[in-house]
């Protein structure tokens, strides 16, 4: 199941947001961190995210298995830009390892998607490990590839990595 999450339900299920996170690090996910990421650092990641969905800056989406755990996550920042009003960024589309292969991923970035254009939103876009999985699923959803950048990033392990950027007008 996919649940928008408020502020206080983001709290609730903080420690899965955790524990999603670490897992993806762990797999090897450029991610924005490095191995050895703990849980107190994901914590340290996902209080400002909270804050900010209380504020209503960020959308928090999760995919939330038959226990009532979340095993995925997805957010739609907006921009604080005054002339991006019509614009927003999706952000750490994360899948716990053990919860990939239920097209989750789809049901989230669909969520996300509808979520937007709720909010008046009518172009999303977002960044990715060139290569990795994400890239061909966002590619099957209709985003649109616009650019790669070469080393933009680091993998967990610190090789380099290179970024493809996305975009998709929303209906």
């Amino acid at each position: 199941m996919i649940k928008q999450l408020d502020e206080d339900e983001a709290r609730e299920a903080l420690d899965d947001l955790c524990g999603v996170l670490v897992d993806c690090v762990e797999g090897g996910a450029s991610v924005g961190f490095m191995d050895g990421f703990s849980l107190a650092e994901a914590r340290l990641f996902w209080e400002p995210v909270i804050a900010s969905v209380g504020r209503k800056e960020t959308l928090l989406y999760a995919a939330v298995d038959e226990e009532g755990h979340v095993v995925g996550t997805v957010q739609v920042g907006f921009a604080s830009q005054p002339n991006q009003p019509h614009r927003a960024d999706l952000k750490k589309m994360l899948v716990h390892r053990r919860a990939r292969g239920q097209g989750l991923a789809r049901l989230l970035m669909e969520a996300a998607e509808k979520g937007a254009i709720s909010a008046g939103r009518s172009l999303l876009v977002l960044d990715t490990a060139t290569g990795e999985p994400a890239e061909r699923i966002y590619e099957r959803l209709g985003w649109l590839r616009c650019g790669l950048i070469p080393g933009y990033a680091l993998f967990p392990d610190g090789r380099l990595c290179d970024t493809t950027l996305f975009y998709k007008r929303l209906a």
